[in-house]
């Protein structure tokens, strides 16, 4: 099938048209359509099919039933009884830099630990330096091929972090970009994580530093660059006292926060973040129960990310159990980055989340469609149903749960973006 695709524009209300063409209406047919609607549940329709006007699902339900379509034009999609999916949502990555850190990796293999390699210079700011090197089209060309390899892999919308420039306009530059891949093929939401670490020219003034980010915010978001902010809460990067004053800007802001929390040690992080009603913590390998608590009564959802655990050799695993019985929302993501987790398939990050972190197969695909989808602030995709997105992914796999099972296999057939 040939791929489908709408590029979107994140927190955009779509504009009215006086006297507007009719809806562009389209039926596609005949594949096992997994709904995911339902609180729990793979939502499985056999022999399905989903009418979509425009870029919304207007109808979904088995092909027996399908409605009287009138005598307006029907363009038809026989999807050859292919599973069919809510497209994927990546909702944390870093996909905007320059350079490679292979032989960091090599370090950590012969015994230097990811916070040697950062205090020795390298880490972040290695990346850093190869990113403010690159001119704003390398970046963009570099980025757009691995968009390309996660939207093959079914990723629908991925949200990116810039990080790697960490000066006002380097990391205008990141964030600039992260706007161009929106008009791809593949809806972007762009995060601020200019807290990320502290550049060199600011070494030993970590204050100046998160004091010079409140300030580069407003002028960010007044260009229309931000759609949410992070920061990385550890002891190798900021304070929770540094990272509040960078949320108290995004507050001010009306932007969404996020964070870097737990990763490395029990910072608290969580809870601050909570206060802040953020979207999601992400890592959180050392969350305690105070953390889990105070993320279930804000609503925030717990980011896991299997490639870094696994990249990283990591030994303390999420709190799994807590999570699950606290009710707080899971979800699934690749972190895409060059130091710790350079893989660009989010499947196989589902079936990590599996093995190694022993979600089931329906949490781990939930964590990849209905709660990364949360974790963004987007209630209009990561499931199938009328008045939803039309983001979806079709795969060579009789069941869902093959998507957690196969691993290291290209299995999607293509994805659709908005139904075009």
């Amino acid at each position: 099938m040939t791929d489908l695709l709408e590029s979107f524009t994140p927190g955009l209300p779509e504009q009215a048209v006086a006297a507007a063409p009719p809806p562009a209406r389209r039926v596609w047919r005949h594949a096992r359509v997994a709904t995911l609607a339902d609180a729990r549940g793979w939502g499985l329709i056999e022999r399905g099919a989903i009418v979509t006007e425009d870029a919304r699902i207007a109808w979904i339900g088995t092909e027996a039933d399908l409605p009287a379509l009138g005598k307006a034009a029907v363009e038809e999609h026989d999807l050859g009884g292919a599973l069919l999916t809510p497209g994927l949502v990546d909702a944390h990555t870093h996909l905007v830099y320059g350079g490679h850190r292979a032989h960091e990796f090599e370090l950590r293999l012969q015994g230097a630990s990811y916070e040697d390699i950062a205090r020795a210079g390298g880490g972040i700011r290695s990346t850093v330096a190869a990113t403010r090197a690159a001119s704003e089209d390398e970046l963009f060309a570099l980025a757009s091929r691995r968009l390309r390899t996660l939207r093959d892999g079914g990723v629908t919308t991925v949200e990116i972090k810039s990080g790697y420039g960490l000066s006002f306009e380097d990391e205008a530059r990141c964030l600039r970009v992260a706007r161009r891949l929106g008009q791809t093929g593949v809806g972007v939401v762009t995060t601020s994580l200019a807290a990320h670490a502290l550049p060199p020219e600011f070494e030993g003034r970590a204050d100046d530093y998160i004091a010079a980010v409140c300030a580069w915010l407003p002028k960010w978001h007044s260009q229309g660059l931000v759609d949410a902010v992070d920061a990385f809460c550890e002891r190798i990067a900021f304070s929770p006292a540094q990272v509040e004053r960078v949320f108290e800007t995004a507050k001010s802001l009306g932007l969404p926060v996020k964070l870097h929390a737990e990763q490395l040690s029990d910072s608290g992080g969580a809870e601050l973040a909570a206060r802040f009603k953020a979207l999601s913590c992400d890592h959180i390998e050392f969350l305690s129960d105070a953390g889990v608590a105070a993320m279930r009564a804000a609503g925030t959802v717990a980011m896991l990310l299997p490639g870094a655990f696994h990249f990283l050799r990591e030994t303390r695993l999420p709190p799994i159990a807590a999570l699950r019985e606290a009710g707080v929302a899971m979800a699934v993501s690749t972190d895409h980055n060059p130091g710790t987790s350079p893989t660009l398939s989010l499947p196989l990050m589902i079936h990590l989340a599996c093995v190694d972190f022993r979600l089931t197969p329906e949490e781990a695909v939930r964590g990849a469609t209905v709660n990364a989808a949360r974790a963004l602030g987007l209630a209009d995709r990561g499931t199938l149903a009328a008045g939803q997105r039309a983001d979806f992914a079709l795969w060579d796999h009789e069941h869902p749960r093959e998507l957690a099972y196969w691993f290291g296999h290209p299995a999607c057939r293509g994805t659709v973006v908005g139904a075009t």
